[in-house]
């Protein structure tokens, strides 16, 4: 039987199980794929903790899958899933698996893979590619603004750096100073965190991408004049409103995630994937990223699939 990394409670990382499961069947508008990778997102711990999305109702059923981001290959295509077929090679946020050998994705959000895209850059992008794209999209500054961003050498961090250089914007990002050469490597000028980091911004600032949340939020709206120009991924809808700004409104389409991964390979943008770890070792893939440890993205390739 097929395996999945799990969790199979609401609480910390000891809720957290590898087991067998049945193999999912694609229905109506459903794509079955073979994980070739998956990303791992600080959403993924998140909702172990209890965290539910906005939308989310009812009762949560155990054991649940991990993970929200993969790319694989085609075993099964279900009624209606039109634009795919056998053996294609694809990306998108799953309704069922993650951390797992196989998984179930809607035609709705997936899109097909680029030649020029591994499997392990595909698998970041439909959450925090794709993530990254809309807020730098959504802030609208023109070339040659100023724009901030906070938790710079993350996963979404280091794509918002990215796209918004490509975007002709200049950036600054907010890391700790471990991340100081990533941040800068991505052509942003460095800030360090920490207490009185606004302090130490260069200058003044157009537009803010937030992507910690908190303290962090509230402190970066300040150096704002015009706060409808922040925008959150940190943050939850209540504090963004109350600093002034908003959440970042995603765009959950196959032509979003084609549009982001048609951005990575023309613009030579990198996902910057800089650890992966087998399906066996997701729990130590996942304590990476929840600590804060993690420089870029963290990815989980399923031995199984991986060939």
């Amino acid at each position: 039987m097929p395996k999945a990394y799990v969790f199979t409670r609401n609480g910390g990382p000891e809720a957290e199980a590898l087991i067998e499961v049945e193999r999912p069947v694609p229905g109506a508008g459903q794509v079955l794929v073979a994980v070739r990778a998956a990303g791992v997102n600080p959403v993924d711990w998140k909702l172990r903790n209890g965290f539910r999305r906005p939308g989310d109702s009812g009762e949560r059923a155990f054991p649940a899958f991990m993970g929200s981001e993969v790319s694989g290959v085609v075993e099964e295509v279900g009624e209606g899933a039109e634009g795919f077929a056998l053996g294609d090679e694809v990306f998108g946020q799953p309704v069922v698996g993650g951390y797992s050998e196989y998984a179930l994705l809607t035609t709705g959000f997936t899109a097909q893979k680029p030649a020029g895209l591994s499997f392990t850059d595909a698998a970041t992008l439909p959450v925090a590619g794709a993530t990254a794209y809309d807020g730098v999209r959504q802030l609208d500054l023109p070339a040659g603004a100023t724009v901030l961003v906070t938790g710079a050498g993350g996963g979404v961090g280091v794509a918002a750096v990215q796209i918004a250089r490509a975007l002709g914007l200049r950036v600054v990002g907010v890391a700790s100073e471990a991340k100081k050469d990533l941040v800068e490597s991505l052509g942003a000028v460095h800030v360090p965190s920490g207490a009185g980091w606004t302090a130490r911004v260069p200058g003044a600032v157009d537009g803010v991408y937030d992507l910690v949340g908190g303290t962090v939020l509230t402190e970066a709206a300040t150096l704002l004049s015009d706060r409808t120009k922040l925008v959150t991924a940190g943050g939850s809808p209540d504090a963004a409103q109350e600093a002034g700004g908003a959440r970042v409104v995603r765009v959950r389409t196959s032509a979003r995630l084609a549009e982001v991964a048609d951005l990575f390979v023309g613009g030579g943008l990198d996902p910057h994937v800089t650890q992966t770890f087998p399906l066996d070792r997701a729990g130590e893939a996942l304590r990476t990223v929840e600590e804060g440890h993690a420089r870029g993205k963290i990815v989980i390739v399923p031995t199984e699939n991986a060939g």
